[in-house]
């Protein structure tokens, strides 16, 4: 009965904590303390009087007063109406993200409105009709001065309680303005008669804004997967075929009704930029042409409950422009506000990826296999799922799985370091790795620098517990080994000699091609060079495994937590000096390699 009211635990919260004398000091909330009862849902009959539904305690409220005599209430008076407009922090985060219920930093509000005024004119707001069907509790209209051209509507009644209590405490917005509906469900001819006629209106729709921040949660589309059942509505059925695989993606669903049932309006919505440059997105973008007249992009996590390194962005579509998206420079600005500067953003549609060169150049090898790499996706959000590991070694469900041999072993060296030499931040959250121009094959040295910068990185994860190492880069002589190393691959193949397996001949012999050792820059000399420090003092160590790989050395030293994963640091200070210089010295050489990876066009700028 009481989520049918559409009641939150919160709510309850709420009437407790503004409230004295087990009384709620405010009736406008959803719902209210009453001595040793909570009303809700409050209702007028024909006489006037009012009528709520009613919930008690199952203890003479004993649990309630121990709790809450741990507590001074209520609070200073003065934020009693922050308190009940940031309601929506209180809400679940599945259902926060089903309903829209996220608040829009003040900051990005204000920035936005800016925005609109430099694309629509600066008298915009007497100009021009607004309405924010995703509301939740108004914030993203504050601002506004011409509350006769606002219209808000939110799927939760609670927010629209709250809405209206905002106005009677002073936000520029009219009751009658204000209404519960929800967007992807109900029908039009719901909407307040006024609203209505201008969507109807073929010519004041083109001075309708709807300005909007969407809900974000995704769920299971007919292709894909996420949160079962979340994107279910009946928008998500009529526009499957239109959506395709963005159907999940409920802000999706909002753009694509607005496009299609509210022609030619302006629609400024934030919105994740997965929508501009997203392989998932590229049926959407065929089919919601507008032109995108201005764009600026912040880091998500700066929203309420939102977390990861990525952005969201604050779109002006004029859907009376048809144009299909295929790039545009964004301003890009901090947490702070500040200006960092412009990101060009691309669609990316009918691009072939780098994980098409991978699959291209790993066909038909030897299945004499050294190792094996694991990669996901074709984007920088997905780098942490890019590793090389052991044959033997279970391999994760899911992604790209590409059996490593002689024939490809340069191309995942170059892929590997691709995906990883660039950092990860939320500016370069979706940007897609590509098929390369074929510039890349006559640079050696650029190939030889991939090797090192692989074997000597964090995610190299190949271990000699998983069977036979072939990626030790020394000889026994180099590193003071005190037995023969079970196998002499990687430091035959750097120094250009031909390798013969006992088992399978590798495509060296095959095709008896005259190897030549390679040539490294200055900057995988230094790394090489530290690596050699850090392996002579590995096999300094007692019980040092002769066969040992980076991956083992690291796990000697640093050990593991409880957890089981590797701690980050050891307790060995001389491990700990030349692990570090180790990694400046990794740093160096990514930089080295990060301009060919525009010059080559894994990436565009």
């Amino acid at each position: 009965m009481v989520k049918r009211s559409g009641i939150i635990d919160g709510d309850f919260f709420l009437a407790d904590l503004l409230s004295k004398d087990n009384y709620t000091l405010k009736d406008k909330l959803f719902v209210v303390l009453m001595n040793n009862q909570y009303k809700f849902d409050k209702k007028f009959n024909e006489a006037g009087f009012s009528l709520y539904k009613e919930v008690g305690f199952n203890d003479s409220q004993k649990a309630h007063k121990e709790f809450w005599d741990k507590y001074d209430r209520p609070p200073i008076e003065e934020y009693w109406d922050y308190i009940i407009n940031r309601r929506d922090l209180l809400v679940p985060q599945d259902i926060r993200e089903r309903k829209g219920s996220f608040f829009t930093p003040r900051q990005w509000v204000e920035l936005s409105q800016k925005y609109i005024g430099d694309v629509l004119g600066e008298d915009w707001q007497d100009e021009y009709y607004i309405w924010d069907c995703a509301a939740g509790t108004g914030n993203l209209l504050a601002g506004l001065t011409n509350k006769l051209n606002i219209w808000a509507s939110t799927l939760d009644t609670a927010d629209v309680d709250v809405m209206k209590d905002r106005i009677k405490n002073g936000a520029n917005l009219l009751e009658s303005h204000v209404f519960q509906f929800d967007f992807l469900n109900d029908d039009f001819s719901e909407l307040p008669k006024n609203l209505k006629d201008i969507i109807d209106d073929s010519e004041r729709r083109k001075k309708l804004i709807i300005y909007i921040n969407p809900p974000y949660a995704e769920g299971d589309a007919k292709i894909g997967k996420g949160r079962k059942g979340i994107h279910e509505s009946k928008i998500h059925d009529k526009y499957q075929n239109v959506l395709s695989r963005a159907s999940g993606e409920l802000f999706a669903q909002f753009l694509i009704r607005i496009y299609k049932e509210m022609e030619h309006c302006i629609i400024a919505n934030f919105a994740t930029l997965k929508m501009l440059s997203a392989p998932n997105f590229a049926f959407f973008r065929e089919n919601f042409q507008a032109k995108l007249e201005t764009l600026f992009a912040v880091p998500a996590y700066t929203f309420d409950n939102v977390i990861g390194q990525f952005h969201i962005g604050f779109h002006i579509w004029n859907t009376e422009k048809k144009e299909k998206f295929e790039k545009t420079n964004g301003d890009i600005y901090n947490a702070d506000g500040s200006f960092l500067g412009n990101k060009t953003f691309f669609s990316y549609d009918g691009s072939k990826y780098i994980s098409d060169w991978l699959e291209k150049n790993s066909k038909n090898i030897s299945k004499n296999y050294i190792g094996h790499l694991a990669s996901v996706g074709n984007d920088f959000q997905h780098q942490d799922d890019v590793y090389i590991d052991d044959v033997n070694r279970k391999k994760i469900a899911g992604g790209r799985h590409t059996m490593i041999s002689a024939e490809n072993l340069i191309i995942v060296f170059i892929y590997f370091t691709i995906r990883h030499c660039i950092e990860h931040t939320w500016i370069n959250h979706y940007d897609q790795f590509l098929f390369p121009n074929d510039k890349w094959e006559s640079d050696l040295e650029f190939q030889s620098d991939c090797l090192i910068f692989t074997l000597f990185h964090g995610k190299f994860n190949i271990s000699s517990k998983y069977g036979i190492n072939h990626w030790i880069l020394f000889s026994e002589i180099e590193v003071n080994a005190k037995d023969n190393f079970e196998s002499h691959f990687i430091h035959d193949f750097i120094n250009g000699k031909i390798y013969f397996s006992e088992q399978e001949d590798f495509f060296i012999e095959k095709k008896k091609k005259k190897m030549k050792a390679l040539r490294f820059s200055d900057e995988a000399k230094a790394v090489h060079k530290a690596g050699k420090k850090l392996w002579k003092y590995y096999h300094s160590q007692p019980s040092a495994n002769v066969n040992a790989s980076f991956y083992d050395i690291r796990e000697f030293f640093q050990g593991r937590n409880d957890s089981g994963r590797m701690n980050n640091k050891s307790g060995d200070d001389t491990y700990n000096a030349l692990i570090s210089d180790l990694r400046s010295a990794q740093k160096t050489l990514a930089l080295k390699i990060q301009p060919k990876v525009y010059e080559y066009g894994f990436l565009l700028e």
